[in-house]
């Protein structure tokens, strides 16, 4: 019997088809979403895999996500390869199993067509509240049991049917019921989409030139990465930096990276890296693979989508005893906390491999702003929300400004009018932050200030990150500035934490929040002129930064001073 093939023509129609049905799985998700945290902020993924658990598709709002949801599948299929039926849902968020926090809830449900299993749907969101020790993200957790219940692979729809047992235990372990189970359900109408829209093409094509177009995807893959890793100077490549603390102790805590380029081949190592830590910023070795692959994938064919042949050149050294490699009992609620800085580690390598793609460090961390009280006539309510912030310059182009950072990519802010709709805080302040970019010919983007007033009593909590190693600049440009927060009680007094476990507050208290910039790339003085009077006219430098970082002197209305400026050096 001679076997299936696929055409060019036909493997580029399932291409396009696989990342618009993810597409069209995550519009199903964010339309069904309970929380503003999905169907605002998009913390979310979702994908399309073969029936070995490999990636085909995927749409995110949080890219960290995606190269870690194949190893959910293959979960999965480990515990119920003999075991699995049509209308199947199974979860898992266990933090050791799949690298993230509780929160991150993984749903997947086996995709079958004509009795004949096809493929996967995976739907991965993150949920309010998980029944940890603070409601919404605990700051203050020393141990994976403060942070929540913990699942593994586990079934919980069987056959089309939900299994009451597991809804009735999901519930009782949250403060938010309905809204869980809400976004739950969301995860499979995302999930049943996926199913839908496949069965739509196989019904045309087939399952057998389906799959044969799915081995030319793959095998696509692997050819362009092993070229474009062929294609660099082999050399070894390292960098280190510190994260503030783990959110419980003060001392800093390392975070180190080395890269090899042999051949075809990259080799990333994290030895140097702490040891695991006491507070909640470890994380499991699965996401932190992820983050390495979402690094990569910046700088290596970033035109090119994710799928089950990428990545088959780079191989990840992780030691048994180490911050990124999480066991248990460790806390990882924060454990996306290292992964910024990791990120930084290690384009900053590869910018050295790839100079004509050299990029300074962006702000780095999801700079956290939380607020949540128990309202006696609507129930608890709880705001969890990243910060964006500046990213850093490259080579021929200024970093931006207020942009999410890396690991949580398509997560958007939640609009004012929205937050103040649905919580008992006005943002009083939501712009950028001037000077917070690091100088140079190419200029670092800057942070942001977000100010929320608080209308009620309630519990707020942050957590800010990335003081000791803000956004760095390279070849002769600045650091970005860090973080600050400044907390404005109604008497006037203030304090200034970065990280702080939830407290209460009373009503009229400020919470002043600036992220921090990123690094800038170059010799500040070959900015030219013009450049330099556009940022300080839009106010993303002032006069004074202007001409003591760039050398180039204003008047009182704003034109430039020649007299005053400096001459331009070579870039």
């Amino acid at each position: 019997m001679a076997t299936a093939a696929a055409d060019p023509i036909t493997t580029e129609v399932v291409r396009n088809f696989v990342i618009s049905c993810a597409q069209d799985m995550n519009a199903a998700l964010w339309r069904s979403a309970f929380s503003a945290i999905i169907y605002e902020g998009r913390d979310s993924a979702v994908a399309l895999l073969d029936d070995k658990g490999n990636m085909l598709g995927q749409s995110t709002g949080v890219p960290l996500f995606v190269g870690a949801i194949d190893a959910c599948v293959k979960l999965v299929l480990e515990r119920y390869r003999e075991d699995m039926h049509p209308g199947d849902i199974f979860v898992l968020n266990d933090s050791y199993l799949q690298g993230t926090h509780l929160h991150d809830v993984t749903a997947i449900g086996p995709l079958f067509h004509k009795g004949e299993l096809v493929g996967f749907g995976a739907a991965r969101a993150h949920w309010q509240d998980i029944g940890a020790i603070d409601p919404g993200s605990t700051m203050g957790s020393t141990s994976i049991y403060h942070e929540g219940i913990r699942l593994g692979p586990t079934r919980i729809v069987s056959k089309f049917k939900p299994i009451p047992e597991w809804f009735d235990l999901l519930t009782r372990n949250t403060r938010l019921k309905e809204m869980t189970l809400g976004d739950l359900n969301a995860q499979i109408t995302a999930i049943r989409t996926g199913e839908r829209r496949l069965g739509q093409v196989l019904d045309r094509i087939g399952p057998d030139v389906y799959r044969a177009a799915c081995a030319n995807i793959f095998e696509q893959a692997r050819l362009l990465d092993r070229q474009a890793i062929a294609a660099l100077k082999d050399g070894t490549y390292s960098r280190e930096g510190w994260l503030d603390n783990d959110g419980v102790g003060s001392e800093p805590v390392k975070v180190a990276l080395t890269l090899t380029i042999d051949g075809e081949r990259m080799i990333i190592d994290l030895e140097g890296s702490s040891g695991p830590v006491e507070g909640s910023i470890n994380c499991g070795a699965v996401q932190t693979v992820s983050m390495l692959r979402l690094a990569y994938k910046t700088m290596i064919n970033p035109e090119r989508a994710i799928t089950g042949g990428s990545f088959s050149t780079m191989e990840v050294r992780i030691p048994d005893n180490c911050l990124f490699n999480a066991r248990e009992p460790a806390a990882c609620e924060w454990y996306f906390t290292g992964l910024g800085l990791l990120a930084d580690l290690m384009i900053s390598c590869l910018s050295q491999a790839m100079p004509e793609k050299a990029t300074a460090a962006h702000y780095g961390d999801s700079m956290v702003a939380a607020f949540f009280d128990m309202d006696p006539e609507k129930g608890q309510w709880i705001s969890v929300e990243p910060t964006a912030g500046g990213w850093g310059g490259t080579v021929g182009s200024d970093g931006e400004s207020a942009l999410i950072n890396l690991c949580n990519g398509g997560f958007r802010n939640i609009p004012a009018e929205v937050y103040e709709t649905k919580f008992p805080v006005r943002v009083e302040e939501f712009s950028l932050r001037r000077d917070s970019g690091g100088v140079g010919r190419w200029r670092g983007g800057c942070g942001v200030v977000r100010s929320y007033r608080l209308l009620d009593d309630c519990y707020g909590a942050l957590w800010f990150e990335r003081s000791k190693t803000p956004g760095w600049g390279l070849a002769g440009g600045s650091d970005g500035a860090g973080p600050s927060n400044e907390i404005v009680y109604p008497d006037g007094r203030t304090e200034t934490p970065l990280k702080m476990r939830a407290r209460r507050f009373p009503k009229g208290t400020l919470f002043v929040t600036r992220t921090g910039g990123g690094g800038g790339y170059g010799n500040p003085k070959a900015r030219p002129v013009e450049e330099v009077r556009l940022d300080v006219v839009s106010g993303l430098v002032s006069a004074e930064e202007a001409l003591a970082r760039y050398g180039v002197a204003f008047n009182a209305d704003l034109s430039v001073d020649p007299a005053r400026t400096e001459a331009r050096q070579p870039g």
